[in-house]
Parts: C-alpha cells; structure tokens; sequence
C-alpha cells in the first residue's frame, strides 16, 4: 500500500534502471550479483525502491567514497538526481534511513559471496613479477581497521589494549588476507575479531592456495602445526622464521652448494607432534649488509629443496616481494579508505558488509590495472593505484563517458 502524498512517477522505471558502476560492472555483473544474492535468500520479496542489487553495488561504492555521506555515495552511483532527459516530475533520492534499512536487509553475507565468486589471482604467464620457478608468488599477512565506536561493535570485535591498562579509541577488527605480489590482488580474504590472532584466521585460508604456488610469510605466522597444514595443499612455502631462543630448531640433514642446507622439522610439543613424521625443509640463512656494525640474521624456510631448481640467493631476493602485500594494504586503508579514517558501520554486519564491500572494490581497481598493463605491455607494479583510483571515481560519477 502506498504511503500518503506518493505519486506514481509518469515512468516505470526504478531506481535499480538508473543505477550505473561505471567500470565496476565488468568485474562485477549485474547477473552474477542477483545469482549470490538469491543464493544468500536476500532477494527482495516486494519491489523496493532500494533493491538488493542497488544495495550490493552500494556496499562497494562506499569503498570508493567512505568520506562521502549515504545520499552522496548513492547519488554517483546513479546516473543523475533526476528522471531521464524529459520527464517533468523530478526524482528524490531515499532519505538515509531508507539507504541503511536496505543495507541491514541485505547483510554481509552477499557481499562475501560476490568476493569470493570473482576473487582469484590475475597475473598472465608473461606478466612480471608474478612468477618464479614456474610459480606464482602469493604472500599472506594481516591488518587491523577502526571500526565506529559503538557497543554493539565493542562487544563483537573488541578493542586493543594501551600503556597503563586503558583501551584504544575505537573497536578493531582484523582481516588476514592472500595476495598475489605480481599484480596485488586480494584473491581470498578471512574477517574476524581484534582478539583472534593472524594464525588462526589463517587456517581457513590455507583452502585457496593450490600447487604451482609459492606461499610466503612473516615470522610471525610460523608453527609447526600451521607448517604441516599448508604442505598439505601442494603449495610451496617459503617462509621467515625467528633466530631467537624461541625459534624452531631445525635438524641438520646435508649442506647444499649454495650455502643452505637441507633440516628435519618437528616439533617437541604436544606430544602428537613429536609423533608426527619430521618435515623436510631446506634452510637459508643470510644477512644484508646495509652499513649497521651488528646486521640481522635472517632465516628462511623453504619446501623448494633443490638448489639446480632456485637458488638460495634467488629465494631471499623473492622473499622480498612479500612487502607487496604490506603495499597492498596501504592501497586500501590508506589511498581507498583514506588514512586514519574509521569504518562508519555502527553494527558487526554492516562492518562485515563494509569490509567486503572494500575488498570488492580494491579487487575491482586492481583487475582493471591488469587488464591495462597487460595491453599496453607493461609492469602492473608500473601503473599507479591512485591514479587508477581517481579514474574509477569519475567512471562511476560521469558513466556515459566510458563504455560499461
């Protein structure tokens, strides 16, 4: 039933006619989000003048503008604030109460669904730096987003601790993702709780790495029991390890000529490990001479035990391109979010909803990068990110100018 004073619009068409996402449609199809949001039981039982679909393409169009207002956002989502060329009665947009009912509708759930219908690693075999020794070089790392201060967000993802026992200003919630190095797309993605460490959000993920793979990681994600699991997914690992007192404590196996050499891993504790089977691994261990009296000592970890196949020398410069994931994040919180900018969703959902929806976007943006180096014949590390960024923007704001 209508509310009092509405007017029926001399057209039919609706809100989600009008919608255009520019470039984000390619990566995006208005079929394949219908398909997830069916799936997740989100469609919409009535027509709404915010479908579910306007909503989904929303959720990600907030990573685009997360300065913006609800109507701002929604209002370059649309193609103008009126009725097409001709129409006498001029079109309002939904009021904000209207736009957050309809993302409280649509929940978090289609959007990480969409991610991860469409996230996978996008580099070509000739693109550079995606490769070595025949695989694809993926890194794994974590970081931490301000979410809005609320108790409902509080109580879900918690907050960290500061000096003298007090809290940190905002609730945070962690996110531990894959990335591939060659070309920084987020390919898969875990989203949980301050207080759940890298390591256990790290199991799920350990589901989307395959052979031809070459997982690397920080220190800080080594166990034994992580180790074991990820060997188990045919993927290589090539991993930094500590070198203090707590550090694992390979056993030495045979000398390569390359100066690694070849160790069993076991771990001594539980007493399920100790029966295990002990892990091959071949162990490199070097410094970089950057001008410092005591320089460190790192050592890496590595399944690729041949040094005819990558050398030691080979595997320590490719560990260096783990940074890219460090860049990777930058990218999103610090160019696409905007530095030190706090998520404005006041609910865990629509916080899941909205880190998806940025993952979305990222992985949009970067598709496209790809896309356009591929073409032009260049290094996707080449072309910049906030410049591609900017484009997106005035896709989405000006969609006739581009092709959709």
């Amino acid at each position: 039933m209508p509310r009092a004073g509405w007017k029926k619009p001399e057209s039919d068409r609706r809100l989600s006619d009008l919608v255009s996402v520019g470039v984000l449609t390619r990566v995006f199809p208005p079929g394949l989000v219908d398909e997830v949001i069916a799936e997740a039981g989100r469609t919409e039982q009535r027509n709404r003048s915010l479908p579910a679909r306007v909503m989904a393409y929303f959720s990600i169009g907030m990573a685009l503008y997360s300065e913006g207002s609800y109507e701002d956002v929604l209002a370059q989502l649309t193609d103008g604030l009126s009725w097409a060329s001709g129409w006498q009665e001029a079109y309002s947009p939904p009021s904000k109460s209207a736009i957050f009912q309809a993302r409280a509708r649509l929940g978090s759930e289609p959007l990480a669904a969409l991610f991860e219908r469409v996230a996978k690693p996008i580099g070509a075999e000739a693109t550079p730096g995606v490769w070595l020794a025949g695989r694809r070089l993926v890194a794994i790392d974590g970081m931490c987003l301000d979410v809005a201060d609320t108790a409902a967000n509080t109580a879900h993802f918690g907050r960290p601790g500061v000096n003298k026992g007090e809290q940190a200003a905002f609730p945070q919630a962690r996110v531990v993702a894959l990335a591939e190095c060659g070309t920084h797309a987020v390919f898969a993605a875990e989203i949980g709780t301050y207080s759940q460490s890298e390591a256990t959000l790290t199991v799920p993920l350990l589901d989307h790495l395959e052979p031809g793979m070459l997982l690397t990681a920080d220190r800080g994600f080594f166990s034994y029991a992580l180790w074991r699991k990820a060997i188990g997914t045919g993927a290589d690992l090539l991993w930094r390890v500590r070198t203090d007192k707590s550090a694992p404590k390979p056993g030495h196996v045979e000398d390569l000529p390359d100066g690694s050499w070849l160790a069993h891993l076991r771990g001594l504790t539980p007493a399920a490990e100790r029966r295990q089977e002990p892990m091959l691994v071949r162990v490199i261990d070097y410094t970089i001479e950057d001008g410092r009296e005591n320089p460190t000592t790192y050592r890496l970890f590595t399944t690729l035990l041949d040094p005819a196949e990558v050398t030691a020398v080979d595997l320590a410069a490719a560990y260096t391109r783990r940074w890219e994931i460090e860049l990777t994040f930058d990218e999103l919180k610090t160019h696409q979010r905007g530095p030190r900018t706090v998520l404005r969703s006041k609910s865990p959902d629509l916080v899941l909803q909205e880190i998806w929806g940025h993952l979305c976007c990222h992985y949009a943006i970067r598709s496209l990068m790809a896309e356009a180096a591929t073409h032009c014949g260049h290094d996707p590390d080449r072309v910049s990110f906030v410049a591609a960024l900017r484009i997106t923007r005035l896709t989405l704001a000006h969609p006739g100018a581009f092709p959709p």
